[in-house]
Protein backbone atom coordinates (compact mmCIF):
# COMPACT_ATOMS: atom_id res chain seq x y z
CA UNK A 1 0.00 0.00 0.00
CA UNK A 2 1.22 3.48 -0.81
CA UNK A 3 2.33 5.51 2.20
CA UNK A 4 2.21 9.29 2.00
CA UNK A 5 3.62 11.73 4.54
CA UNK A 6 2.25 15.08 5.64
CA UNK A 7 4.86 17.33 7.18
CA UNK A 8 2.89 19.29 9.72
CA UNK A 9 2.93 21.44 12.84
CA UNK A 10 0.69 21.20 15.88
CA UNK A 11 -0.48 24.83 15.60
CA UNK A 12 -1.00 24.88 11.81
CA UNK A 13 -4.57 25.27 10.52
CA UNK A 14 -3.41 24.70 6.92
CA UNK A 15 -1.97 21.37 8.09
CA UNK A 16 -5.32 20.38 9.59
CA UNK A 17 -7.02 21.44 6.35
CA UNK A 18 -4.66 19.35 4.22
CA UNK A 19 -5.13 16.26 6.39
CA UNK A 20 -8.93 16.66 6.24
CA UNK A 21 -8.77 17.15 2.44
CA UNK A 22 -6.68 13.96 2.12
CA UNK A 23 -9.29 11.99 4.05
CA UNK A 24 -12.08 13.42 1.90
CA UNK A 25 -10.12 12.67 -1.28
CA UNK A 26 -9.51 9.08 -0.20
CA UNK A 27 -13.19 8.60 0.58
CA UNK A 28 -14.45 10.07 -2.71
CA UNK A 29 -12.20 7.96 -4.89
CA UNK A 30 -12.03 4.79 -2.78
CA UNK A 31 -8.25 4.90 -2.99
CA UNK A 32 -6.06 3.03 -0.59
CA UNK A 33 -3.10 4.84 0.85
CA UNK A 34 -1.82 5.43 4.36
CA UNK A 35 -0.92 8.84 5.66
CA UNK A 36 1.80 9.47 8.24
CA UNK A 37 1.77 12.87 9.91
CA UNK A 38 5.21 14.10 10.98
CA UNK A 39 5.67 17.21 13.13
CA UNK A 40 8.58 19.07 11.54
CA UNK A 41 9.24 20.90 14.79
CA UNK A 42 10.28 17.57 16.34
CA UNK A 43 12.88 16.97 13.59
CA UNK A 44 15.39 19.83 13.15
CA UNK A 45 16.61 18.58 9.76
CA UNK A 46 13.06 18.44 8.41
CA UNK A 47 12.27 21.87 9.82
CA UNK A 48 15.36 23.28 8.14
CA UNK A 49 14.48 21.70 4.78
CA UNK A 50 10.70 22.08 4.69
CA UNK A 51 9.75 24.55 7.45
CA UNK A 52 8.74 27.42 5.18
CA UNK A 53 6.48 25.17 3.05
CA UNK A 54 4.52 23.36 5.79
CA UNK A 55 2.19 21.61 5.26
CA UNK A 56 3.93 19.47 2.67
CA UNK A 57 2.59 16.23 1.19
CA UNK A 58 5.31 13.74 0.27
CA UNK A 59 5.44 10.40 -1.54
CA UNK A 60 8.63 8.55 -0.59
CA UNK A 61 10.32 11.86 0.21
CA UNK A 62 9.25 13.53 -3.04
CA UNK A 63 7.01 16.58 -2.78
CA UNK A 64 3.52 16.23 -4.23
CA UNK A 65 2.28 19.63 -3.05
CA UNK A 66 2.51 22.14 -0.23
CA UNK A 67 0.21 24.61 1.59
CA UNK A 68 -2.95 23.16 -0.01
CA UNK A 69 -3.87 19.74 -1.37
CA UNK A 70 -3.34 19.59 -5.14
CA UNK A 71 -5.88 16.90 -6.01
CA UNK A 72 -4.71 16.59 -9.62
CA UNK A 73 -1.11 15.96 -8.53
CA UNK A 74 -2.25 13.50 -5.86
CA UNK A 75 -4.46 11.66 -8.34
CA UNK A 76 -1.49 11.24 -10.71
CA UNK A 77 0.68 9.89 -7.89
CA UNK A 78 -1.79 7.42 -6.41
CA UNK A 79 -2.89 6.22 -9.84
CA UNK A 80 0.67 5.59 -11.00
CA UNK A 81 0.92 2.29 -9.13
CA UNK A 82 4.60 2.78 -8.21
CA UNK A 83 5.67 4.64 -5.12
CA UNK A 84 8.16 7.43 -5.78
CA UNK A 85 11.85 6.78 -5.41
CA UNK A 86 13.46 8.13 -2.26
CA UNK A 87 16.61 10.14 -2.62
CA UNK A 88 19.14 11.04 -0.01
CA UNK A 89 18.12 14.71 -0.29
CA UNK A 90 14.37 14.11 -0.19
CA UNK A 91 13.93 11.20 2.19
CA UNK A 92 12.01 11.82 5.39
CA UNK A 93 13.89 10.17 8.25
CA UNK A 94 11.76 8.12 10.57
CA UNK A 95 8.56 8.69 8.60
CA UNK A 96 8.34 5.31 6.92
Amino acid sequence: MRRLTVLSRSYCHLCDDMIAALESFRGRFSLTFDVDVVDVDQHPALEAQWGDKVPVLLDAGQEICHYFLDEDALQRVVSSGLQGESTSTGAVPGAF
